[in-house]
C-alpha cells in the first residue's frame, strides 16, 4: 500500500487555513497522514490548527520562510508519497485517490501531476473560477518551457526523488516549485500525468509570487534559461522545445514591457537572435494584427501598434 504525506506551510493564513486542513483530512483516499508547521505566524492560524486536535500533526517555530518550512515538512513526513498543498489552497477530494491510482495501475513516475482550477479575485471583489487545464499527453519537458505544470498542490512528489535533490531551495522566493521541478527534471526524473486536481487562489497582490512581477518574470526566465542551456550541453534540444522558448520569451516581454522596457527588448532580441525567422503563434498572447506586425515590422512596432491599440479602445469604452 502506497502512504501520502499532505504537507502544509503556513504562516498567517487564519482566512484559508481551516479549508484547506479539512480538504487534506476529507481526501477519499484513506491512507494521508497530515502534517501542518506553521512559520511564525501572528494571526489565529496556530490557534485553527490546534483546533484540529490529534487528526493533524503540528509544529511551529519562528518565521523562516516559505521553502524552509517546506524542507522541515519533508524530514517530518512518512509518506511513500508528498502532497504539498498551500495554506490558502485547497484539494479536491479526490486529488490524492486519483493520483495514487496512476501509481497502482504500474506507472514509475517520480513525479505525479494534473489539473488546478484558479479561482481569482477581482479588484471589485468578485471571484473568477477556471480550469487552468493540461494536456494529458504533452511532453513535460515542453511543459516546462512553457510554464505549463501546475502550482504546487497539483503536484505529488516522490519523497525519496524529493529528497534526494535536498528538496527545496531555502533562498529561492518566487517560483518556488518551478525551481525544484527543474532539478528534477534535469536529473533525469520522470514527470507523468494524472487524474485529480487543486484549487489554487489568487487573492491578493501582496503574496510571495504577485508582489513583485517583474521579479517573477525574471526568475521564471532565468530558470527557462538554465533549462535551454541544459537541453544544449545534453545534446536534447530539439525544433519543438526552441519554438517554445522562442514564444515563452515573447510572451514574458510583452509583459516585462509595461515594467522595464529595456529587459523586454532584451528578451525580444534573444528570440531574435537564438530563433530567427520564430513567427509567434495563434494564441490569446498573440491576436492576428499582432502577429502580422511582428512578421513584417519586429517587436518594437509591434508593441507601440498594441499601446495605440489599447488607447483607442480605452479611449471608446469612456466615451
Amino acid at each position: 500500500m502506497i502512504d501520502v504525506s499532505i504537507l502544509i506551510p503556513c504562516y498567517n493564513a487564519e482566512r484559508w487555513v481551516r479549508q484547506a486542513v479539512e480538504s487534506a483530512l476529507n481526501q477519499t483516499y484513506g491512507r494521508c497522514e497530515v502534517i501542518c508547521v506553521d512559520d511564525g505566524s501572528t494571526d489565529g492560524t496556530l490557534e485553527i490548527l490546534r483546533s484540529f486536535g490529534n487528526s493533524i500533526r503540528v509544529e511551529t517555530g519562528p518565521n523562516r520562510g516559505g521553502n524552509v518550512t517546506r524542507n522541515r515538512l519533508l524530514k517530518l513526513a512518512t509518506g511513500d508519497w508528498i502532497q504539498y498543498l498551500d495554506a490558502d489552497d485547497y484539494l479536491e477530494p479526490t486529488k490524492v485517490e486519483g493520483h495514487v491510482k496512476t501509481l497502482e495501475q504500474g506507472s514509475d513516475a517520480d513525479v505525479l501531476f494534473g489539473p488546478v482550477t484558479i479561482e481569482r479575485t477581482l479588484p471589485c471583489g468578485e471571484v473568477e473560477i477556471f480550469l487552468d487545464e493540461i494536456p494529458a499527453n504533452e511532453d513535460p519537458w515542453n511543459l516546462y518551457l512553457r510554464w505549463g505544470l501546475p502550482q504546487t498542490g497539483g503536484l505529488l512528489w516522490k519523497s525519496s526523488v524529493l529528497r534526494a535533490v535536498v528538496g527545496w531551495k531555502d533562498d529561492q522566493l518566487v517560483c518556488q516549485e518551478n525551481e525544484s521541478m527543474l532539478r528534477l527534471l534535469t536529473a533525469g526524473k520522470k514527470f507523468e500525468y494524472a487524474t485529480g486536481g487543486a484549487f489554487y487562489r489568487i487573492w491578493s497582490t501582496e503574496t510571495v509570487c504577485h508582489r513583485d512581477p517583474l521579479n517573477s518574470l525574471k526568475t521564471r526566465m532565468s530558470l527557462v534559461a538554465t533549462f535551454e542551456e541544459w537541453l544544449e550541453n545534453n545534446d536534447k534540444m530539439s525544433s519543438t522545445y526552441r519554438r517554445t522558448i522562442a514564444q515563452t520569451r515573447l510572451e514574458c516581454a510583452r509583459i516585462a514591457i509595461n515594467h522595464d522596457r529595456e529587459y523586454a527588448y532584451e528578451l525580444a532580441d534573444q528570440v531574435r537572435q537564438k530563433s530567427p525567422g520564430f513567427s509567434p503563434p495563434a494564441a490569446a498572447s498573440f491576436p492576428w494584427i499582432y502577429r502580422w506586425t511582428y512578421r513584417c515590422l519586429g517587436f518594437g512596432v509591434s508593441e507601440r501598434v498594441a499601446s495605440w491599440k489599447r488607447r483607442l479602445s480605452m479611449g471608446l469604452r469612456t466615451q
